[in-house]
């Protein structure tokens, strides 16, 4: 989650401290200023780590949207390594239902990743927009991109056991409720 470990799937007593990418520290500094306000200041804090949120208007930088995109109007899809790197694909509305959870649980301060438990392969991700859209991916072939991790994986049986998190939506359903908005926008 914040570096490239070699346990997976992540959780949230992970060893964090040396994160590879800016991205991944100031998440981390982040958590830690929550933390110092919980505990200086009596605050009520939950922090939630998100995992590859996509879905119906969707961030347009993030690979769902992206790679349909550029699927459906015939451009070059940029794909950095082999396409065997995994990101554990979450749909909006599972994480919808975790930040109504930890709302209606409020903690003097926890964290807890909210994530499909289920990573899935780049070239996975392509081959299900391809046979939603019918259509072929035309693939650049890039080198790896420096500070990606190869896998990201939430451990999520925290927020299941004391949020009763529970993600439902599969990486297809998921991705044929994106395609429809994405046709119809």
């Amino acid at each position: 989650m914040y570096g490239a470990q070699e346990k997976v799937p992540f959780s949230e007593g992970d060893f964090t401290e040396n994160p590879l990418s800016p991205y991944a520290a100031t998440k981390r500094a982040g958590e830690n200023i929550i933390y110092s306000y919980s505990k200086m200041f009596g605050m009520k804090a939950t922090c939630l780590r998100f995992f590859t949120v996509y879905g119906p208007a969707g961030r347009p930088d993030m690979a769902p949207f992206l790679f349909t995109k550029k699927i459906n109007e015939g451009q070059t899809v940029p794909r950095f390594g082999d396409g065997g790197t995994a990101r554990d694909y979450t749909y909006v509305a599972d994480i919808v239902s975790g930040i109504v959870a930890a709302v209606d649980k409020p903690f003097d301060f926890e964290i807890f990743n909210l994530g499909h438990n289920e990573p899935v392969q780049l070239n996975v991700l392509i081959s299900t927009i391809e046979e939603l859209l019918g259509k072929k991916a035309v693939i650049e072939e890039l080198p790896e991109q420096p500070g990606d991790v190869p896998v990201t994986f939430a451990d999520i049986s925290k927020a299941q056991k004391m949020l009763g998190y529970q993600p439902n939506t599969s990486i297809k359903e998921g991705m044929q409720e994106f395609v429809n908005w994405y046709l119809k926008r």
